[in-house]
C-alpha cells in the first residue's frame, strides 16, 4: 500500500508543465513576482544582512545566487538568505485553513533547487506549483498550532517536495528526501507567541534550508526513516496526533491550491488584512476625521485571527517590529492615524509612540460566530469607529483586496512590486527584471533572473 511520502512523490514527480492550465500558470508567475518583490523589500533588514554574512562565508562547488547581492553560496544556505528576505516584512502571500501559512516562502528553496540543476523557468513554475499544492493540502488536513508545533513543520515538507521537483529527483529519491526532511525538523509554536523575534521571518528560511539539504541527501543515495507519517513514532503518532488522508492534488481536472491562495495588501499579519482594510474604510465615511476624535474602535472577528493577532497583552502594547505587525490593535490604530499602512509604521518611531498607543488601547476585540462560521473562505470583519460626539462609523469586509475572491489586478500586483524595488533597483532594471518573470516560461536558466535582482 502506498504510503503519504510515497503518493506526494508521485504527484511530483508525474507533474508536467503541459499539464497546468493557463491560468494556473499565469497565478504561479504573479506569486513569483510578488514574492521577490519581497524580498528585496525585505534586503535592508537586520535579519537579511545576518543570512547574507552567514552565506558569504561558504564558497560552494555548486553555487546558488542570493537575491539583491548577487553573491553565491551553497545552495541550502543561498535558500536561507532569500527564505530570510522573502518573510522579513510578513507582506509575502498567505492561505488560509485548518494551519495557515505562506507558501511563497517555499519559493526560496525553488529558486535554488532549479538553479542548482541548471534549469529554467518552466521547471521553477511547476515546481513552485508543487510546493504550493502540498502546503495548503496539508493545511487543510491538521492544525499545528493548537498543538504546539509551528507552520513551518509543513513548510519544510512543501519545500522539500518543491526543491526535488527543481533538482529533477527520481520518485524514489523524492520519497526519501521527504523522510529526511520530516524527521529532524518539527519547529515549535512558541516562534509565533509572547514577544515575537527575528526568528519568525527566519522559521521558514531554515525550514527551506533543511528541506533543500535534504533533497541533496537523497539524491545521493541517503535515506530517511521510514514510513515517516504512518509509523509507530511518525507525523501522525507525534505531530498531529491523529492520522488523516490529503484531498487529491491538482490536475487531471482537480484545480490546484494555488488559485485559493492570497497577496498581501498590507505589511502585516494575514489574520489582519480584512481589519485594516475595515478600519480604512470606516475612517473614509468620517467628515472631517480627526483621528483625536475617536473614543473607542470595535472589532468583531474569527477566533482565529484573535488567536493569533490580539492573544496577548504584548499586542497592546509591541516592543518588536514582529509583535507590532502580527497586532491586530496596533496595525488598527496605525490605519486610522495615518490612513495607511507601509512597512516603516513598524519602526521604533512608531512603536513607542504614545499617542499611537494610546488610539491602541482604544481597541476593542470580540469573536463573531459569523465570522466563524465563514472560516476558512472569508475573513469576515466588522468594525465600529466611535466618535467623542457618539457618532458610529461602521464597515465591513469579508476579503480583502488581494484574497482570491476580491483579487488584485496584474497592474496592481505589479504597482505593488515596484514600490517595493523602487530604492533598490534603477527603471532599467526593474523593467528588465519584471518582463523576464511575467514571461517566465521561457527563461532557459532560472539564475538569470535571480541575477537581474543585483542592487
Amino acid at each position: 500500500m502506498t504510503n503519504l511520502a510515497e503518493r506526494m512523490a508521485q504527484f511530483s514527480c508525474s507533474l508536467t508543465y503541459d499539464d497546468i492550465p493557463a491560468d494556473v500558470v499565469h497565478l504561479a508567475k504573479r506569486m513569483m513576482i510578488d514574492t521577490i518583490g519581497c524580498a528585496l523589500g525585505g534586503y535592508s533588514s537586520e535579519p537579511s544582512k545576518i543570512a547574507r554574512d552567514v552565506a558569504s562565508t561558504v564558497i560552494s562547488l555548486n553555487p546558488c545566487t542570493i537575491i539583491g547581492s548577487g553573491l553565491e553560496s551553497s545552495p541550502d544556505l543561498a535558500t536561507y538568505a532569500n527564505g530570510v528576505m522573502i518573510r522579513y516584512l510578513d507582506y509575502n502571500d498567505g492561505y488560509t485553513a485548518k494551519q495557515s501559512g505562506h507558501p511563497s516562502d517555499s519559493i526560496s528553496a525553488v529558486l535554488a533547487a532549479t538553479e542548482l540543476a541548471g534549469k529554467g523557468g518552466k521547471t521553477a513554475i511547476v515546481s513552485t506549483i508543487v510546493a504550493y499544492e502540498i502546503f495548503c493540502r496539508l493545511g487543510d488536513a491538521a492544525n499545528l498550532d493548537y498543538l504546539g508545533f509551528d507552520h513551518v513543520t509543513n513548510g519544510c515538507v512543501a519545500s522539500v517536495l518543491g526543491a526535488a521537483k527543481g533538482m529533477g529527483l527520481s520518485e524514489e529519491h523524492t520519497a526519501q528526501a521527504i523522510n529526511l526532511a520530516i524527521a529532524p525538523n518539527i519547529a515549535l509554536h512558541q516562534t509565533r507567541v509572547e514577544v515575537l523575534s527575528h526568528w519568525k521571518g527566519c522559521a521558514y528560511a531554515n525550514a527551506s534550508r533543511n528541506a533543500v539539504f535534504a533533497a541533496l541527501l537523497a539524491e545521493r543515495g541517503l535515506t530517511g526513516p521510514a514510513p515517516i507519517f504512518e509509523g509507530v513514532n511518525g507525523f501522525f503518532k507525534v505531530v498531529t496526533r491523529d492520522s488523516y488522508e490529503l484531498d487529491k492534488f491538482g490536475g487531471k481536472g482537480e484545480p490546484f491550491k494555488i488559485s485559493e491562495c492570497t497577496i498581501k495588501r498590507f505589511p502585516l499579519g494575514l489574520y489582519s488584512q480584512t481589519v485594516v482594510q475595515a478600519a480604512l474604510e470606516a475612517r473614509d465615511k468620517v467628515p472631517n476625521f480627526n483621528v483625536d476624535e475617536v473614543s473607542e474602535v470595535n472589532i468583531e472577528t474569527l477566533t482565529r485571527a484573535i488567536n493569533i493577532m490580539a492573544d496577548d497583552e504584548e499586542k497592546w502594547n509591541p516592543k518588536t517590529r514582529e509583535t507590532a505587525d502580527h497586532s491586530m490593535p496596533y496595525t488598527t490604530a496605525v490605519a486610522l492615524t495615518y490612513g495607511f499602512v507601509n512597512q516603516s509604521h513598524f519602526d521604533d518611531e512608531y512603536i513607542r509612540n504614545e499617542k499611537l498607543l494610546s488610539l491602541t488601547s482604544k481597541v476593542k476585540i470580540k469573536e463573531s460566530e459569523e465570522a466563524n462560521r465563514r472560516v476558512p473562505e472569508a475573513m469576515l470583519c466588522y468594525m465600529d469607529v466611535v466618535m467623542k460626539s457618539g457618532e458610529k462609523y461602521s464597515a465591513e469586509v469579508p476579503y480583502h483586496k488581494g484574497h482570491y475572491k476580491n483579487p488584485m489586478t496584474d497592474e496592481e500586483v505589479e504597482f505593488k512590486f515596484r514600490s517595493l524595488v523602487k530604492d533598490l533597483l534603477t527603471q532599467d532594471q526593474i523593467d528588465k527584471l519584471l518582463d523576464s518573470l511575467w514571461n517566465l516560461e521561457n527563461i532557459d536558466d532560472i539564475g538569470d533572473v535571480i541575477r537581474l535582482t543585483r542592487i
